[in-house]
């Protein structure tokens, strides 16, 4: 027992002294869960994005649209968007304590209703830890940038 004990105390104290350990595995967590998160819209995957997205999950797009989970797991099922891309081409995670924000590029390729798409935009995911993980709980995207600036 008191083997397990200098060991308990021998882990707090390196955590006490290089606490971005946590951090820093928080944030590739919360950086895989997110690209996760994207490979699901891509490839309209219902299963992995309800999974991901906490149940009072809301959406705010550079138009002044919101959706909320129910939302973008309809059109995923219905697959109203077929991707060619949809992926993160830069991406920071900032971790405070139980929230974390990714900022990244989005490149989006592909059709919605017939229409083609082909652009990027910025976007800020947050996610918050809750006793099952972490979760995608408010999602905020800018408008499509222009093309000079891509």
């Amino acid at each position: 027992m008191r083997r397990v004990s200098i060991c308990v105390v021998i882990l707090i104290a390196i955590v006490a002294v290089n606490p971005g350990v946590c951090a820093n595995n928080d944030e590739a967590t919360v950086a895989a869960l997110d690209t996760q998160y994207q490979a699901a819209v891509k490839i309209n995957d219902v299963v992995t994005m309800d999974r991901i997205l906490a149940d009072d999950f809301v959406l705010v797009t550079g138009k002044g649209v919101a959706y909320n989970k129910g939302d973008l797991l309809k059109a995923a099922r219905e697959k109203s968007t077929i991707y060619e891309h949809q992926e993160e081409l830069k991406q920071t995670v900032r971790v405070w304590g139980n929230t974390a924000v990714v900022t990244a590029l989005l490149w989006i390729k592909g059709s919605t209703d017939g229409k083609q798409l082909d652009y990027k935009l910025w976007f800020s995911d947050t996610y918050v830890r809750t006793p099952n993980g972490w979760r995608y709980v408010f999602g905020q995207a800018s408008i499509p940038l222009p093309k000079e600036s891509q």
